[in-house]
């Protein structure tokens, strides 16, 4: 495995979750060339950093030991990265502190770094946030490899913060130099809502979520598929976004006991306040997590999915598989994965090698419904 090399730190990372013998990195060219630019900048001890969306921990374990760090994502996963990453580096975490993207910041900020993510309104979301938490001579970088670095980042970054100065690229990365401008504390269109005539609810969702302006076509294909007459199952809905899959499977049976988990923070504020107007106080476990690793092994009767395709920018089945994974271990003998996919991911033939059974409910031109029996 290659090693993370700055002027900061010498680093063995690790992505997580690991996949064995992927070529894939825990960081690119972009983390190397914030950091190098960093370097310069005469940052000291006492400098107060807040990282936005840092993938694997790039950032914040080459900085903690030079500067008092706050890292702010919306993933759990690359939370659980970066602790493992200082872990396995050997490296305390006295200077740092870990910021859920449901939690507030707390600034104020001399420097600020930013990875550009996927899902732009989640930097929206974090720039507005971040305009009482820094200063006039707040430093504040953002950063991003070309291919994934679209202009209206840069709008974004000005709209809200002040003037933008792109640097040239280097090894196919970028960096966005912003100056702290006067400009008026705006107020967040997040979270946004939409409304579903069957069953009626209407559904918030936080700027870090999954289609937030509508439902997405494949939870939609499956949610009159959704089973009913549980009785008093244990079901979980894996990956649950806005919680939409788990709320029409308790308005359902009224008697089953609710599992909601998804690695994004933001998800799983959306699914609590969702569960809470649409069934009030009725009791749910939902939270964020790696997905079913805190369930315990044998303990459920349903696992309801609609597997991601992709984690941040990389597209594959790796997180799907390991969903499946996870369900086969936490389901009780004769318990029932049932998911939605796309039809040419072919995951029919990854459940027939893990569950001893494997039987379609329900396809159209896009989208198939399996219901796969351990």
């Amino acid at each position: 495995m290659p090693i993370f090399s700055t002027p900061f730190a010498q680093l063995d990372l690790l992505r997580y979750p690991e996949q064995q013998n992927s070529p894939l990195q825990a960081f690119d060219a972009a983390d190397e060339y914030l950091l190098k630019h960093l370097s310069g900048c005469g940052l000291q001890s006492a400098t107060r950093c807040l990282i936005l969306n840092d993938n694997f921990g790039a950032l914040a374990a080459s900085l903690t030991a030079h500067m008092q760090v706050h890292s702010s994502g919306d993933s759990f996963l690359a939370h659980q990265a970066l602790r493992n990453n200082l872990d396995n580096n050997q490296l305390a975490s006295d200077n740092l502190n870990i910021i859920r993207s449901d939690q507030p910041f707390n600034g104020p900020y001399d420097c600020v770094l930013i990875r550009i993510p996927k899902t732009l309104a989640l930097l929206e979301e974090q720039l507005i946030r971040l305009k009482s938490h820094m200063h006039a001579d707040t430093l504040i970088v953002a950063a991003g490899m070309v291919k994934h670095l679209p202009r209206s980042a840069g709008d974004l970054l000005e709209r809200y913060i002040g003037p933008v100065q792109a640097s040239l690229a280097e090894k196919k990365a970028r960096l966005l130099f912003v100056t702290p401008s006067e400009k008026p504390q705006t107020r967040s269109p997040y979270p946004s809502a939409y409304s579903l005539e069957n069953p009626k609810l209407t559904l918030r969702n936080h700027a870090g979520i999954f289609c937030r302006e509508a439902l997405d076509i494949g939870t939609r294909f499956f949610l009159p598929h959704i089973p009913s007459d549980l009785g008093h199952a244990q079901v979980a809905d894996l990956g649950c976004g806005n919680g939409v899959l788990g709320i029409v499977c308790a308005l359902k049976n009224p008697h089953a006991q609710l599992h909601m988990v998804d690695e994004s923070y933001m998800a799983v504020q959306s699914a609590q306040e969702n569960w809470h107007n649409a069934l009030g106080e009725r009791p749910a476990s939902i939270y964020a997590g790696d997905g079913l690793a805190c369930e315990p092994a044998q303990s459920l009767d349903i696992v309801l999915c609609n597997p991601p395709f992709h984690q941040q920018q990389v597209v594959g089945d790796f997180l799907a598989r390991r969903m499946f994974q996870q369900s086969h271990r936490a389901l009780k003998a004769g318990g029932q994965l049932w998911i939605v996919g796309n039809r040419h991911l072919g995951y029919h033939i990854t459940l027939k090698r893990m569950f001893r059974d494997v039987e379609q409910i329900a396809a159209n031109a896009k989208f198939v419904i399996f219901k796969a029996t351990k």
